[in-house]
């Protein structure tokens, strides 16, 4: 799996999603209904005569999620409360495919990785794939105690997990690291899906927006396919200002992490991002494109560690199964 390393600052752009995503072709349906058969209350022929589902209906959505973890991932029981976010999943496991390719092209030992999930959210999306696909070992955290619970619920469901994937509440609403990294613990990677808008009207702008892509018009108010509230969706400033603050507080744990890393949603976030990289003085920095149809998105990793000091890392947990 070895790739060219990137140089630092470097975009590397993507045309279609990862070769080891296996969300790559058309979704067959009936292979996915055979593993759960409640999926087929929501498939239909779309105007293509092609089977699908109402991607704007939000139970049909959920019910599509569960199906892929069930079929490709082996995760029974996964649900989430009404207007948590409901992830659309080979994005998800696209970044971590990406985030796999970064450990292989520093050295490091992508096989066991010890991973820092920054707002797991109810969904737990990036723990369940990723110790699925790779066999990381992840800690994910979030200042929402309700979505933790829902989170363990789905861990509980799924007793094979058991010492895979550990939750952790973050009290503080303005630490990110703070808290939860504790003395002498370490991390391969640490990654994040920010809240991308800046109010609750952007956000509800942003939904409107979606709803005329998909050729939909809403009476009242939209409903987000995806779901989502409050800080899953919208913090002070937006992304690029909490993508910032959390490239500030990584400094203070930069012997902590190998890389750290976040996705971007809007391009014009990334003049700001790359200005905070460059003032804590990271040794190498690098956007990634990934793209999922139409749409292109793309994550920004950093690390405070030099060439020699990433191909020397090896966190205890990989000295431990190596």
């Amino acid at each position: 799996m070895k790739n060219k390393p990137a140089a630092k600052g470097r975009v590397t752009p993507v045309e279609k999603l990862h070769s080891r995503n296996p969300h790559r072709g058309r979704y067959d349906f009936r292979q996915l209904i055979e593993n759960s058969p409640e999926l087929a209350a929501f498939v239909s022929p779309n105007a293509y005569g092609d089977e699908s589902i109402d991607f704007t209906d939000p139970l049909a959505v959920r019910a599509l999620n569960r199906a892929l973890l069930v079929h490709h991932y082996g995760i029974k029981g996964w649900d989430i409360p009404a207007q948590y976010l409901c992830p659309p999943i080979p994005g998800r496991a696209d970044y971590l495919h990406h985030l796999a390719d970064l450990l292989d092209q520093s050295g490091a030992v992508t096989r066991g990785a010890r991973v820092l999930d920054i707002g797991t959210g109810a969904n737990c999306i990036y723990p369940l794939i990723g110790h699925c696909a790779y066999g990381w070992q992840f800690v994910g955290t979030d200042i929402d105690r309700c979505a933790l619970e829902n989170a363990q619920r789905i861990l509980d469901a799924n007793p094979e997990l058991s010492g895979a994937i550990e939750l952790r509440l973050q009290i503080s609403g303005q630490a990110i690291f703070k808290g939860i990294i504790k003395p002498g613990e370490m991390f391969d990677l640490a990654l994040c899906n920010p809240p991308f808008h800046a109010s609750p009207a952007e956000a509800h702008e942003g939904t409107q927006r979606k709803w005329k892509n998909l050729g939909k018009e809403a009476a009242g108010k939209p409903v987000l396919n995806f779901g989502g509230q409050g800080t899953e969706l919208w913090c002070r400033g937006g992304e690029a200002a909490f993508v910032c603050r959390m490239i500030e507080e990584s400094a203070e744990f930069k012997s902590s992490c190998l890389w750290f890393t976040s996705l971007i949603s809007k391009s014009a976030s990334l003049p700001a991002v790359y200005r905070a990289l460059k003032k804590v003085a990271v040794q190498d920095y690098r956007t990634i494109e990934m793209a999922q149809g139409q749409k292109i998105s793309r994550f920004v990793a950093w690390t405070f560690h030099d060439v020699a000091q990433r191909q020397a890392w090896r966190s205890p947990l990989v000295n431990m199964l190596s």
